[in-house]
């Protein structure tokens, strides 16, 4: 690290440090939660830190969970995230905020909400930015009251000429939406407000995640003014047995092309919209998808042909990855996609080391050409940060072999490889019960040889192989006289640490391609996290990984193929990556 992110590491921990023993003495209206302000026995972050990430947003220590309120303003982005202030597990949690000008470097700032009146005195949990027509942003977000009910909230810049929005002040008015007997709303499932749309009519609208027994729903509010909201007849949607709805997000996307929509249009003249409708399920820590249509004057989102919002329907990422958040990026016509990826490693591992839970590359996020997928791409700006470009060309893997791609820092890298597989007969029949990927990589794991695959590239290896994470291919004929394929992808951690007490769970997932044309791999490889990109962005599979030895210069990258057929190295381009500069 440079002197630059030392010292930034430094006034973080000043900070932390007063917020841990001290009052800090702010407007009556958003004064600190006393509770925070109290002394406690925090462990210091343990001094050998080999699986912090250089180049992923995190903070210095302590635990960090959903990004919240992503947004621009004034050419400076901003992210909130659930933080707790006093330690490496969940609890205490406020918004913590940094800012940046380029989604990659990141400054820090004190919280911006955090426990202080009756309506969010016992937690400020996840919510949303808006920004209004006057260019205004106002914070939507959940509270816990003293009965331990969840109520939405609104906060506000306390100074609109602050590009850095340091301040935030609460609403006198808050609650603006809270259960109670007439709407019999689940107090205990209610919660995590979107970012608001306008409508035809000129009212608000906003969604919240709630359930009722077993039936998952989006509730919608409507508003003039932002202040005063009055809940819908009816849910935007909903669906019987998916269990608790959180973290929902809904958005335009263009039927055509790549550039973002901004949450309230209507679309340009010619232009075709879809609307995505996501939701993070509470059961399986998931985040699920439906692209489909909004019918604007009954308030209701209507999934296409083949989606439902339940565990069947597709998802952002196969591996750790949840409580998303998207915002429309003005300055770049774009729409960027947040996740969180929490640890694999024991919560004792992460009270040691002082820290618990990273962010994701900000993915840009657009319609597929077919109308039926999300492509998500890293946004071009982590491209800053390469260095040492290493190129294969036109290299052979035959079976069973391998070849080291030397010259870069293997522990934090940025790999793009494109294959080429020859006798697409040679493949084996895909078994017709074999239905859910996951299980397919987890029996069938980068040992197991097949006609064609595993083929991909091996991350964070150690020198003789003790350790190593997969991420690969295999394709599969789909019945024994067809000359259709599936291509599977996994992300196999089995192997990853000789420490036995991690989450080694491996990962997999259908990738949607013709594997006749040149298939696509791209790797973020970052100390402990590898976020892999297959199919030009139509497959993401995160994985946390914490080897003990393949740590640092002692890590190396690999190209493999352990098939039974060749495969072709078209190009393959790595980089070196330099630590971004996160505070």
């Amino acid at each position: 690290m440079t002197k630059e992110v030392y010292s930034k590491i430094g006034v973080w921990l000043l900070f932390a440090l007063l917020i841990s023993n001290y009052v800090v003495d702010l407007e009556a209206t958003h004064h600190v939660y006393k509770r925070l302000t109290q002394s406690t026995n925090i462990k210091s972050p343990a001094v050998n830190q080999p699986y912090r990430t250089g180049f992923h947003f995190q903070p210095p220590k302590n635990w960090m969970n959903d990004p919240n309120g992503p947004m621009i303003y004034k050419g400076i982005y901003h992210l909130f995230y659930q933080w707790n202030p006093k330690g490496a597990v969940w609890g205490n949690i406020v918004w913590a905020h940094s800012t940046s000008t380029d989604l990659i470097n990141w400054d820090p700032h004190p919280p911006a909400i955090f426990p202080s009146e009756p309506f969010d005195i016992n937690g400020c949990w996840s919510g949303s930015a808006t920004i209004l027509p006057d260019g205004k942003p106002v914070i939507l977000y959940t509270g816990i009251d003293p009965k331990n009910q969840q109520v939405q909230n609104i906060a506000e810049p306390k100074n609109l000429s602050d590009p850095y929005l340091v301040e935030w002040t609460k609403s006198p008015l808050n609650p603006l939406m809270a259960p109670d007997a007439v709407n019999g709303i689940n107090a205990s499932s209610f919660r995590d407000p979107t970012t608001a749309w306008l409508g035809h009519d000129k009212k608000w609208r906003v969604i919240i995640g709630s359930k009722i027994h077993r039936r998952g729903l989006a509730i919608t509010y409507t508003s003039k003014d932002f202040l005063k909201w009055e809940k819908s007849t009816e849910p935007l949607h909903y669906d019987d047995g998916s269990g608790m709805w959180e973290c929902p997000d809904f958005f335009p996307v263009t039927r055509f092309g790549s550039k973002g929509v901004e949450t309230s249009s209507f679309g340009e003249p010619n232009e075709v919209l879809k609307h995505v409708l996501k939701v993070s399920l509470d059961d399986t820590k998931h985040d699920y998808y439906t692209i489909g249509t909004y019918d604007r004057v009954g308030d209701k989102f209507v999934p296409d042909k083949g989606f439902k919002m339940d565990s069947s329907a597709p998802r952002y990422d196969y591996g750790k990855y949840y409580a998303s958040k998207t915002f429309y990026d003005s300055a770049k016509n774009r729409r960027i996609l947040w996740g969180w990826t929490n640890e694999s490693s024991s919560v004792e591992d992460d009270v040691e080391k002082g820290w618990s839970g990273i962010q994701t590359i900000p993915r840009k996020i657009w319609l597929d050409r077919s109308g039926k997928q999300l492509i998500q791409w890293p946004v071009r700006e982590v491209e800053r940060l390469r260095t040492n470009q290493v190129n294969l060309r036109n290299k052979v893997l035959d079976s069973r072999s391998r070849v080291e791609v030397y010259g870069v820092t293997a522990a934090q890298a940025d790999v793009e490889v494109l294959f080429k597989v020859r006798d697409m007969d040679k493949a084996d029949v895909i078994e017709p019960s074999w239905t859910d990927p996951q299980l397919i990589c987890s029996r069938m794991n980068v040992s197991v040889q097949s006609g064609l695959g595993p083929f991909g590239l091996m991350v964070l290896a150690s020198n003789n192989l003790e350790e190593y994470t997969s991420v690969y291919f295999r394709i599969f004929k789909a019945s024994q006289n067809s000359n259709k394929y599936v291509v599977v992808m996994c992300s196999d951690q089995s192997r990853s640490s000789l420490e036995e007490d991690n989450d080694k769970t491996t990962y997999g997932t259908f990738v949607d391609v013709n594997p006749r044309q040149p298939l696509s791999l791209r790797a973020l490889i970052d100390n402990s996290v590898v976020e892999s990109f297959g199919g030009r962005g139509r497959a993401c599979i995160t994985s946390r990984v914490y080897p003990k030895l393949a740590i640092g210069k002692s890590s190396h990258l690999y190209a493999f193929n352990y098939g039974l057929q060749s495969v072709d190295v078209l190009s393959l381009s790595a980089w070196s990556m330099k630590s971004a500069q996160i505070s």
